[in-house]
């Protein structure tokens, strides 16, 4: 297979692997927005009670061993690497490095579906920042598009609903899905028609309960919000939704995180500590469903990414309706200001 790219990147956010990374991590990513060390610290105890590792650097390393038998298989040449934004690999190094293999342009994968600043435009402008950094002979790096109703991504959550649904006894069930909250103002400019974030990911979850179990009610709620308390962000906070529940006859809740592609802090902190003691203490039987981590489903959507790139005219694998494509304009999802701090 021939084409004009000659590298594969997967381009992730990063993550702590120890203790002594913690603190500096979360400089990295708040870097600029002028949160307190204080603020910071009550993050980083989130890190600290998994022995201040994030497992999504592990994640990665398990997607990236994956997608070479994968990109084999289909004749896909390209050799593959790995850049965060946030922690080392540090995306800087890795196009450092791009650039002394030869590479001349290389396609991206970057670890969220859906469009918004922080999902989409910001994994962009830090790509562009690695290729300043390096300078001359830096090499064209082209994100691949989004990826909110591909087979491969909505099939690992649907199954992943239904198994956490045979766990819970009979009763008054309601699937929950949750997405990281952003500010309303970012929502509301994310795409050239606006609101792309979260309609893309109301696509997501009506995909994924259609699949799963069509009978059942569900929600789209928020998680993970952040930034000063004055400033509007989506809601209702999954925490928040769950309290209401009771009173409405619901005895049970699947919580679903649609809105990540893998297990990293937030769902484990977020939901399996926060959500699940709320429910808890609201006698609510509570079950989280799985992330598609490493899936094969979700591997191969990776390789047919690819290869919608590599072979132009090949079809692509959507099972909604909102359009995808593979370039952004320059003023698609602008930030606004405050910038969400969010972890993985």
């Amino acid at each position: 297979m021939t084409s004009s790219y000659d590298a594969f990147v997967l381009v992730s956010f990063g993550g702590p692997e120890g203790p002594d990374d913690v603190m500096p991590f979360l400089r990295n990513v708040t870097r600029g927005r002028g949160v307190p060390d204080e603020r910071l610290a009550e993050v980083a105890g989130h890190y600290r009670h998994f022995g201040g590792v994030s497992p999504i650097n592990a994640q990665c390393r398990e997607l990236l061993a994956a997608l070479r038998p994968e990109f084999d298989r289909a004749g896909i040449d390209l050799p593959i690497y790995w850049g965060n934004r946030n922690w080392a690999p540090y995306l800087a190094d890795t196009v450092s490095q791009l650039r002394d293999d030869g590479v001349q342009r290389a396609l991206a994968f970057v670890t969220s579906p859906f469009g918004s600043y922080s999902s989409c435009r910001q994994y962009l402008d830090d790509i562009a920042k690695a290729r300043a950094a390096v300078g001359d002979g830096a090499p064209v790096i082209d994100k691949l598009r989004h990826y909110h109703d591909h087979p491969g991504y909505v099939g690992p959550h649907a199954d992943a609903v239904r198994a956490a649904l045979a766990t819970l006894p009979a009763g008054a069930t309601r699937i929950v899905f949750t997405a990281h909250s952003i500010p309303t103002a970012m929502a509301a400019t994310a795409g050239p028609t606006g609101g792309r974030y979260e309609a893309q990911l109301r696509e997501t979850a009506a995909l994924v309960a259609a699949a799963a179990a069509p009978d059942l009610p569900w929600d789209l709620v928020w998680q993970s919000r952040s930034g000063p308390p004055q400033v509007p962000w989506l809601e209702p906070d999954v925490t928040d939704h769950l309290r209401t529940l009771p009173g409405s006859g619901t005895t049970g809740v699947v919580v679903s995180p649609i809105g990540f592609i893998s297990d990293h802090i937030e769902v484990l902190w977020d939901l399996d500590n926060e959500a699940a003691d709320v429910a808890k203490q609201l006698g609510l039987d509570f079950a989280r469903a799985a992330t598609p981590g490493a899936d094969p489903r979700f591997v191969t959507m990776v390789r047919e990414l690819v290869e919608e790139r590599l072979r132009p005219g090949t079809p692509r694998a959507a099972l909604g309706t909102i359009p995808t494509w593979d370039f952004c304009d320059v003023a698609c999802c602008p930030a606004t200001r405050p910038r969400p701090a969010t972890s993985a």
